[in-house]
């Protein structure tokens, strides 16, 4: 495998994005290339800006979410690519797994190694994973592995998806809310897109625009799916083991604005869900 150090946060991520709508063949196969970064100072005015999006108390210990927004930049370096089999816009988020290994404090700093894995079939096109970790000084201290879905028929062939291959009809089939009672009711309002989208640098129109969103079969803009989970973690703050892995499945796409309904169940398992579930998932200590 190929390994590309770079010394600061790449650029033209958003351009080359909207260049990887363009039709044009595509290789078949996963890039060999890991991406290192290195020396990745937290800057505290962005992290508090963070919490409050997301629902944080202000710490200096870092949300489990945070260090996916610090990778983000790397990772979109990866997904737009040329080489990368499929447009990095339209590619559906469905799941997520974090694993802290230990407290990261504000002062800690961190380095970044990203590549791209398992690349295998879904019943709607094809998945991939994106392989992020986190050192200090040698030491994993966190981890990530986030999985995308490419649509078949969707833009990587034709530039915008089919009606038939909607990212709402992409995803797991709907099911009834929990019926437990809920933990917690939340107003997701319509600015947190692109409020989300200013603190973690994922511009994804399907986010921030009404227009972008119809293109991608969208009836108005979606929150992000990490903004989401974010969301639920936070619920846990102060009571979350010093060790853990959290993993998600994100089901149907919260479009804004929403009313959604939490619950937690005592083991720490969690769903979100209003009239169709959005995600669940599951906080296991170690």
């Amino acid at each position: 495998m190929a390994v590309e150090e770079l010394t600061s946060d790449p650029a033209g991520n958003t351009l080359r994005a909207a260049l990887g709508l363009i039709p044009r063949g595509r290789r078949t196969a996963l890039p060999s290339l890991e991406l290192i970064r290195r020396g990745v100072a937290i800057d505290r005015d962005h992290l508090a800006r963070y919490d409050q999006v997301c629902g944080f108390r202000l710490s200096d210990t870092v949300p489990a979410t945070y260090p996916h927004v610090l990778a983000f930049p790397l990772a979109m370096r990866l997904l737009t690519a040329p080489d990368f089999p499929f447009p990095a816009i339209g590619l559906v988020h469905i799941a997520n797994r974090i694993t802290v290994f230990r407290p990261v404090p504000a002062d800690d700093i961190l380095d970044f190694t990203v590549r791209a894995a398992d690349l295998r079939p879904h019943s709607r096109g094809q998945q991939v994973d994106v392989v992020v970790s986190a050192s200090v000084a040698g030491v994993p201290v966190w981890s990530a592995v986030s999985t995308y879905l490419s649509r078949a028929g969707d833009s990587s062939r034709s530039g915008r998806p089919s009606p038939a291959s909607s990212p709402s009809a992409a995803l797991s089939p709907a099911s009834a809310p929990s019926p437990s009672p809920a933990s917690a009711v939340w107003r997701v309002p319509a600015g947190v897109g692109s409020s989300y989208a200013g603190v973690s640098g994922d511009r994804n129109p399907i986010h921030t625009s009404r227009i972008g969103a119809r293109l991608f079969g969208f009836p108005r803009p979606i929150a992000h799916g990490m903004w989401s989970l974010a969301r639920c973690l936070a619920f846990f703050e102060g009571r979350l083991p010093a060790a853990y892995t959290v993993e998600v499945s994100f089901k149907q796409p919260i479009l804004l604005p929403s009313t959604v309904s939490f619950h937690a169940s005592p083991s720490r398992q969690f769903e979100l869900y209003g009239k169709r579930p959005h995600l669940a998932g599951q906080v296991t200590p170690g």
